[in-house]
């Protein structure tokens, strides 16, 4: 999870006041999409009953104890937290059970990092235990610093920097006369998730890759170093999957089928989602030597990180020798699943989920959402003891192997694909949890429904609403339009989700709505997948007090449970409709704005003057001319658009009219609607997929091929143009026309439900 960066307090304070005095009706006057006035009453004293029951200090003595050993996929701890866990849900009245995968999990048996000219030199590739932080002198039972799914490999090469190792960067170097082939990069961490780094390195024909945090990103630069604060310091080093998770997450030997005992498996060398090259993650320590012995042109000024040093991008005179060699290894991941039966309609979910692995103690990562959802679980658990049930089936998963690929939650999805597609109506998702601000991402159908949870909600340190302190956030930092329309529109936009958690299989795979919660913003740090991501780390600088965990709680709750007891399931569409119309326009200008670079390009080219427009002082390499493509015509796209509006806002219409209002009263009319709400996020997918990778069937919603957690929206038109693949962009935008036609004749079902069809 992507943490947010502390904001100016004085100005929050200011602009928190502002927002408390535009504050909304009293809570009980505002109404609860999916209830009659009726529900809506009985469903806000439930939640003031959920909300007595939460307990902050439990959330500290679970974190404790979950984070007193190393806990990663197959290690003794992660299976005694996932009994401990499914004990603690069955103590509250669950249905709980563990649920065992067979998984691909490598563990390295050698590490050798080593410049052999200008000079010799050893990297160090070790953390160092701090006598302040009581768990980081567990090296026994440490991960050491790599990249899981990196290949083996033992190369040597004059090493190349190539700033944050995207496609953009390379062909900087490329203007500039840098081939890497036969090099091995150096890549900082950020810009991409890291898994693309080494699968650009490796397209552009490199032999090995690093990736160092530098500290003008993860270091010194913010802030002081752990201990003395929160940030990175100089041997921290960033362990984490390299997979080529955007082309299918979970285990790299089984795409689309549970790993299950006596599935059949892929042999390791076909696996395609394994590195091309090896690659390794380093400290900023271990990088400094390498990059102070680098020659070559000066890095760009946005190139230049915070390490005492010039720059330089190489290639050489630094030659680097870099040997992996790992345990292809197969390890139990263990999903703990827990179910609280629905009363009314049992076979239809929603499901709950964070994980519970890490890649050494995992306080923040991922323990504090863990424990939120923990201390919700119990307190569900203790209304139902009252003799409260849900009319709808809550499930509670903590997920195994989530860090090197979303493996747990995965598996468990192509698993039990057909029933979920049947039953799942939402899939909510946290993972780390920290000071600060509320971000939600996710399926835009539960964009208004999400903004009235988050009202309902105060902040613990502002005493306004979690979405008033959201909006002065935006209000204060946002672009020019982020700011206006948070000034302006009743709802605040949610982000759209790419990947980098166990929402995946459920939005991208199986088409089920799906929402991430969590908070953050105000506990800047370091300690990310290091040894130092600890109950000491967290208690000192992630949230002290355990109030943002005991407000995730809040929010989650109030989700969960709006949702397992709505008369009818609370999507809606007009917000929907407004998001993917801005999708459709983006995609139009991008389209424009690709054609004009050609056209430029192209005249520099012919002028002879291509080069001069970066930096007339280096040798560039000029490129050839790129005929001028024919654009995709964008009609079919647009009038499908058009069509979706309009159904939208016939849906709503049809939903606030008194008849509608009257036949909701029926239990079987709000059964049929439900089906067909249940479905919507369905009708977004297609079965054979997206271009290159059939696994990822969203077409509104996908991470992005050379992005990995980054989303792309509307993603088979928009990589195709990105990539100049015109011919793709064509057919691209008649499939998402499709798609759109799809949703919106799947909303007219809806609506005449709700006009009294069948």
């Amino acid at each position: 999870m992507r943490l947010l960066r502390p904001r100016p307090l004085a100005a929050l304070l200011l602009l928190c006041a502002l927002v408390t005095a535009q504050a909304a009706p009293p809570a009980g006057e505002k109404p609860l999409t999916g209830f009659n006035a009726e529900g809506a009453a009985r469903q806000r004293a439930l939640e003031a009953r959920f909300d007595s029951q939460l307990k902050r200090e439990n959330l500290r003595v679970w974190m404790k104890r979950m984070s007193a050993r190393p806990h990663h996929v197959g290690s003794p701890h992660g299976r005694d937290n996932a009994e401990f866990m499914a004990g603690l849900f069955r103590s509250w009245g669950y249905d709980a059970q563990i649920e065992t995968f067979d998984v691909l999990f490598p563990t390295p048996k050698v590490r050798v990092l080593e410049m052999t000219a200008p000079e010799r030199h050893a990297a160090r590739l070790g953390e160092p235990a701090l006598r302040e932080d009581a768990t980081s002198a567990q090296a026994s039972e440490q991960l050491p610093v790599y990249n899981a799914y990196s290949v083996d490999g033992d190369v040597t090469g004059q090493l190349v920097y190539v700033n944050y190792g995207v496609p953009r960067d390379y062909e900087e170097l490329e203007r500039r006369g840098i081939d890497v082939r036969g090099k091995i990069v150096l890549a900082r961490y950020g810009g991409s998730w890291r898994g693309i780094k080494p699968k650009v390195a490796a397209e552009r024909g490199a032999v090995g890759c690093l990736i160092y945090s530098d500290p003008r990103d993860d270091g010194y630069f913010q802030g002081d170093v752990y201990p003395k604060g929160a940030w990175r310091n100089e041997w921290g080093a960033q362990r984490g999957s390299v997979a080529d998770m955007p082309v299918f997450p979970g285990d790299p030997l089984t795409p689309g089928v549970g790993s299950v005992r006596g599935a059949k498996r892929l042999e390791l060398k076909d696996a395609p989602t394994l590195t091309k090259i090896p690659v390794m993650p380093i400290s900023y320590g271990d990088a400094l030597p390498l990059l102070r012995a680098l020659g070559g042109p000066v890095a760009p000024a946005s190139w230049r990180g915070a390490l005492p040093l010039t720059y330089h991008l190489g290639p050489g005179p630094a030659t680097v020798r870099l040997k992996l060699e790992f345990n292809w290894d197969t390890r139990p991941a263990h999903n703990v699943i827990a179910r609280l039966k629905g009363s009314e309609r049992p076979d239809q979910w929603v499901v709950r989920g964070n994980h519970h692995d890490a890649w050494v103690n995992g306080a923040d990562d991922p323990v504090s959402g863990m424990v939120a959802l923990l201390e919700e679980a119990r307190a569900v658990g203790e209304l139902a003891k009252t003799g409260w049930r849900p009319k709808r089936t809550i499930v509670y998963c903590a997920w195994d192997a989530e860090e090197p690929g979303l493996i747990g939650s995965t598996e468990w999805a192509e698993t039990h694909a057909d029933e979920l597609r049947r039953k799942a109506v939402l899939y909510l998702n946290s993972d780390s949890n920290g000071r600060g601000f509320l971000g939600v991402g996710g399926s835009h159908t539960l964009e208004k429904f999400v903004g009235e949870v988050a009202r309902d909600v105060t902040d613990p340190q502002k005493k306004i609403s979690v979405w008033a302190r959201a909006r002065a956030q935006r209000i204060l930092e946002g672009g020019a339009d982020e700011r206006r329309e948070a000034r302006e529109r009743a709802d605040l936009r949610i982000s759209a989700l790419g990947s980098g958690s166990d929402y995946t299989p459920f939005l991208q795979h199986l088409g089920v709505a799906s929402l991430n919660i969590g908070f953050g913003g105000e506990d800047g740090g370091g300690s990310y997948h290091s040894i130092y991501d600890s109950f000491d780390h967290y208690t000192r600088f992630g949230d002290p007090g355990f109030d943002y965990g005991v407000a995730l709680a809040q929010v989650a709750g109030r989700v969960t449970l709006r949702f397992a007891n709505a008369d009818t399931l609370p999507f809606t569409f007009g917000n929907f409709a407004d998001t993917v119309s801005r999708y459709v326009k983006e995609v139009a200008k991008l389209v424009e704005d690709t054609r004009q670079e050609i056209v430029e390009k192209n005249r520099l080219i012919t002028e002879g003057t291509y080069q001069a427009v970066f930096d007339p002082t280096q040798v560039f390499v000029i490129p050839r001319e790129e005929a001028l493509p024919v654009a995709p015509d964008l009609t079919p796209l647009q009038s499908a658009l058009a069509r979706l509006q309009e159904s939208a806002k016939n849906y709503q219409a049809a939903f606030d009219s008194p008849g509608a209002r009257e036949r909701l009263r029926s239990a079987e009319t709000q059964a049929r609607l439900d089906e067909v709400l249940m479905s919507a996020e369905r009708s977004m997918t297609r079965e054979a997929g997206l271009p290159r990778r059939p696994w990822f069937k969203h077409q509104i919603y996908a991470p992005g091929f050379y992005t990995g957690y980054g989303v792309k929206t509307l993603p088979g038109v928009r990589e195709a143009v990105e990539q100049h693949n015109w011919k793709e962009a064509v057919e691209q935008t008649a499939l998402a026309a499709q798609t759109l036609q799809q949703v919106a004749a799947h909303i007219d079902r809806a609506t005449a439900l709700l006009q009294g069809g069948r």
